[in-house]
């Protein structure tokens, strides 16, 4: 058996869908004889993950499995392995680099209260 990584994708409709499409990107680890045995454990979660539920405003928000858009074997499991990269142009550049820093200064914040709560 091999570890795969599967990208699995959502819609998101919210009430009667008259918003802009949303989508969820889910990376997914699979443990698997092959690729095609990932394929299809990752469609089966995906369809039995799909959901339907009233949102704070009483309106129905659907999660409607789309498929399974990548399939990537792992190879190595250890300490600092690529498991994904994804390559991106971003119009402004300060932002984006400003937005990663927020996102990484939030990541050590929450992580530092984990561990003082743990002790």
């Amino acid at each position: 058996m091999k570890w795969y990584m599967a990208k699995i994708v959502y819609q998101i409709v919210c009430g009667d869908g008259q918003h802009t499409p949303q989508f969820d990107e889910q990376l997914r680890l699979i443990h698997a004889h092959n690729q095609l045995h990932a394929f299809h454990k990752a469609r089966d979660m995906g369809k039995h993950e799909e959901d339907c539920f009233l949102n704070d405003l009483n309106k129905p928000v659907h999660w409607k499995f789309i498929d399974v858009a990548e399939i990537v074997v792992i190879d190595d499991l250890a300490d600092g392995a690529e498991v994904y990269s994804k390559i991106c142009e971003e119009d402004d550049e300060e932002n984006y680099i400003r937005t990663i820093h927020l996102r990484a200064a939030a990541l050590r914040e929450n992580s530092s209260h984990e561990l003082l709560a743990l002790n």
